[in-house]
């Protein structure tokens, strides 16, 4: 057994208990004062956690808000990005003659295909969609 709550910042907190006290009793003392709570099962709690931060408390549930997993997506897309330039970002501060053109197309090619993972992530429609888009 588990409980969750919604936190102080839109998100779902949860509390696993060890046992030394009653559920009941670690209810009272963690859950914040007057904040509703639920005690789940512990299959309730999504073993995947790629939008941890997007998870939102329904009842006993937990579901992933969709517009915060994709905000979540454009951050991750914005890292890949960033590491598949990364090589290149020596020749083209440096502007090493044929090295700076050849790593610009490169980057080029990177910008075009991050620009396709946008729109799949704007387009889709649930996690395995957003998780399809990113390749994860």
């Amino acid at each position: 057994m588990k409980i969750i709550y919604t936190n102080s910042e839109g998100g779902v907190s949860v509390i696993m208990p060890t046992g030394e006290l009653s559920i009941e009793e670690v209810a009272a003392k963690d859950v914040p004062q007057s904040v509703a709570y639920e005690i789940v099962e512990d299959n309730v709690i999504p073993t995947d956690r790629t939008f941890r931060n997007a998870w939102v408390a329904n009842g006993k549930t937990i579901e992933v808000n969709l517009d915060k997993a994709k905000e979540i997506s454009h951050s991750i897309r914005r890292q890949l990005r960033d590491a598949e330039f990364a090589p290149y970002d020596d020749a083209i501060v440096k502007q090493i003659p044929n090295e700076a053109e050849t790593a610009e197309a490169a980057r080029v090619l990177i910008r075009e295909k991050y620009a396709q993972v946008q729109v799949a992530i704007d387009a889709a429609q649930d996690v395995d969609g957003l998780k399809a888009a990113l390749n994860l």
